[in-house]
């Protein structure tokens, strides 16, 4: 609206300027060289010319302030980058769950947070838990990892072919996502969902499911 109102205005100067530049010059004679243009229609063009001109310019400012004025407005309202946040399990993203995991991991499995973590959010099957299985049936926690860790990238115990008794995989990747395929199928999708119940069909030992809450304390402390 300060736009045009501003345009206004000065459209009404120059129609004063004319009036009176008119009025003053109205009994002036037409001068020789000229042509058929008078005096006062020469000055009269050229100072509305020279109003136009200034319109137009005012004009532009105005359009240029009025641009400016909406990319401001724009640019304050604009949330900045990072402001929302996705957390994916206990609260936290899943950088930063993977970077959790990571701080637990060592040996052959060091840095592999965010496969555990991809592959367990996938199937519905708590990291915490994956992972500490993980640790614990391969001794990736205390150090090297075990044999079939480390030569068939078992790192579940899990029975199979391809290594003795146990499963082979082909890889660090394919065999953690083995792992935690095999945890889901045949204790998640069973509804053996929490440690305890996990544990009878897991292992036969008595002290698995203390070794296994230890570590999840372990793993979510870190």
């Amino acid at each position: 609206m300060k736009k045009y109102k501003l345009i206004s205005f000065l459209s009404s100067i120059v129609g004063i300027l004319m009036i009176s530049s008119g009025l003053l010059l109205s009994d002036t004679n037409r001068i020789a060289g000229l042509g058929d243009i008078s005096i006062e229609e020469f000055n009269i063009q050229n100072l509305a010319t020279s109003t136009d001109n200034i319109v137009r310019e005012t004009s532009m400012k105005a359009d240029d302030n009025y641009s400016d004025l909406l990319l401001s407005d724009i640019s304050m309202n604009t949330a900045p980058s990072g402001v929302y946040r996705v957390e994916v399990f206990d609260g936290l993203t899943m950088e930063e769950l993977a970077a959790k995991l990571n701080r637990s991991l060592r040996a052959e499995i060091s840095g592999k947070g965010y496969v555990i973590a991809s592959k367990c959010l996938e199937l519905g099957v708590d990291p915490y838990v994956a992972t500490a299985i993980i640790l614990h049936e391969t001794g990736c926690g205390q150090g090297s990892c075990s044999h079939i860790a480390r030569t068939c990238y078992n790192f579940g115990g899990q029975k199979g072919s391809g290594c003795g008794a146990y499963q082979r995989y082909g890889s660090i990747d394919e065999g953690l996502n083995g792992m935690i395929s095999n945890l889901y199928r045949n204790f998640y999708a069973k509804g053996l969902t929490t440690i305890d119940s996990i544990a009878p069909r897991y292992a036969e030992s008595s002290a698995w499911p203390a070794k296994i809450h230890g570590y999840v304390a372990r793993i979510r402390a870190a």
